[in-house]
């Protein structure tokens, strides 16, 4: 198995994001240098990973030589941003060339905070077209690749974040979260992916506007405090008064949890091997003293064809309206088979999607009552290992497009629907040598509960690194 690793000896190290803070403030490195040395790193790795949407390299150098960039607490730390969310001077393709790129005029509401931060954008990201895949695989602009082996996906749409920092280009990279898609790239690449619980964090009008918003913003990273840090730092620029408070969480707490521990979804059972490794995690935690109980599946079968009718729904409202959003180049032939399948999906069932979004509204109801018995939800973030390129080919038929895609995505659009909080922590590996995430889930606002329990795992179980 060949690893495409970009970590080299030069000023981003193997630092983590807050190490880089603390090298920066000791003065062992500069801004300039960090940048310097990611933008290398992009340019040794992209060709193999193709996970680089647009460069944005002088804009980054430039502001890389002013005393302090943007001031905040990640100033000058490089990072990348998904190209699905406004970044003034930046075209946004949404992972499709369906239209001609034009660049944004003005910073969106995500970018804007999520920069004040101090974070110096290199540019952004590629993505599966829309997001509507669990694999970036553009017909025209080739697939993105996991750098532990490129022959498989990086993982859901935000797919060349999860590869970027994976790899070591930058230590943490933007990505969102609509049926998986913080979560299921951690798994993918060995990252920590916390998705967060809905409003926690700012998202752009055109994301706002949705019937319901099941997409949340976040970033992957290699360290639990990169995580915890973050949305520390995001907290001081943007806070929701309706949610509690995450702070400063720097460590495990010491009370014990209650922990269910699921392997069946609502589509289907994890696979064999998956179900042996959660299994194992669900033991390290009763070790550690936690109470673990299996339980069933608690979902109605319906939450599947709900959430998939409510998906394609969102398909059908960017292809039809695409000129009008998108411009007048917008041209609908050069769209992929599982988007203009899912147009027409929701073409033929538009008379169900009322009852389809007011059932999944109510699916808190159901977790809720879950979260009164236990803290915690343990299942693996997806239902097998890792695909191959190719299994998720967006020019294959709609169907087995679609039904690969249920197969797989099989844990995670939940809390999409429910806005709960959940986490991808890279706890396991396949027999291939592949990450395998496993994912704990809890009730709204229950974040620091989740970064807590994720501290204790990363120091009782170090996760591997791609550089060995």
């Amino acid at each position: 198995m060949t690893r495409i690793s970009a970590f080299r000896d030069d000023a981003l190290g193997e630092f983590d994001a807050v190490g880089l803070v603390h090298e920066l403030a000791a003065g062992r490195v500069t801004v300039g240098e960090l940048i310097d040395a990611a933008i290398a790193r992009t340019e040794a790795v992209n060709p193999m990973l193709n996970g680089l949407a647009y460069e944005a390299f002088e804009r980054a150098r430039t502001r890389g030589r002013a005393a302090r960039p943007y001031g905040g607490y990640f100033d000058g730390v490089p990072t990348y941003i998904k190209d699905n969310v406004a970044v003034g001077d930046m075209p946004t393709m949404q992972g499709t060339d369906a239209w001609d790129p034009r660049p944004e005029l003005v910073d969106g509401d995500f970018a804007r905070a999520y920069l004040a931060t101090g974070l110096v954008p290199l540019g952004k990201t590629r993505l599966s077209e829309f997001g509507f895949s669990a694999s970036a695989e553009h017909p025209r602009l080739g697939p993105v690749r996991n750098p532990w082996n490129p022959d498989y996906t990086a993982g859901a749409s935000s797919s060349g974040s999860g590869a970027f920092v994976a790899a070591g280009v930058v230590p943490l990279a933007h990505a969102n979260d609509g049926g998986g898609s913080i979560r299921i790239p951690a798994s993918c690449n060995g990252l920590v992916g916390l998705k967060p619980s809905r409003g926690r964090l700012p998202l752009d009008k055109d994301m706002r506007q949705m019937p319901l918003r099941i997409v949340t913003n976040g970033v992957v990273t290699r360290s639990v405090r990169d995580t915890a840090a973050f949305y520390r730092e995001m907290e001081r620029v943007y806070r929701n008064p309706k949610l509690p408070p995450i702070g400063d969480v720097t460590g495990p707490a010491k009370k014990r949890l209650r922990v269910a521990v699921c392997t069946q979804s609502i589509a289907r059972k994890a696979s064999p091997e998956v179900r042996e490794l959660t299994l194992k995690t669900a033991a390290l935690l009763e070790e550690f003293g936690h109470r673990v109980t299996p339980i069933d599946n608690p979902v109605p079968p319906h939450f599947m064809n709900d959430f998939l009718l409510y998906w394609s729904f969102l398909a059908f409202a960017l292809v039809r309206g695409g000129r009008r959003t998108f411009g007048e180049s917008f041209d609908r032939t050069r769209l992929d088979n599982l988007t203009l399948g899912l147009e027409r999906f929701a073409a033929r069932n538009l008379h169900r999607l009322p009852l389809a979004i007011a059932r999944l509204s109510r699916m808190r109801r159901v977790t809720s009552r879950l979260g009164q018995t236990y803290d915690v939800v343990l299942t693996p973030t997806v239902a097998d290992v890792t695909p191959a390129i190719g299994h998720l080919d967006p020019t294959a038929d709609y169907q087995q497009i679609i039904d690969r895609l249920i197969e797989w995505v099989a844990f995670t659009p939940l809390q999409n629907a429910t806005g709960e909080p959940a986490i991808s922590l890279p706890l396991a590996q396949s027999a291939s040598g592949l990450p395998v995430g496993m994912m704990f889930a809890s009730t709204v606002g229950q974040e620091v509960r989740l970064l807590e329990l994720a501290y204790e795992l990363e120091a009782a179980r170090p996760w591997p690194r791609i550089q060995g």
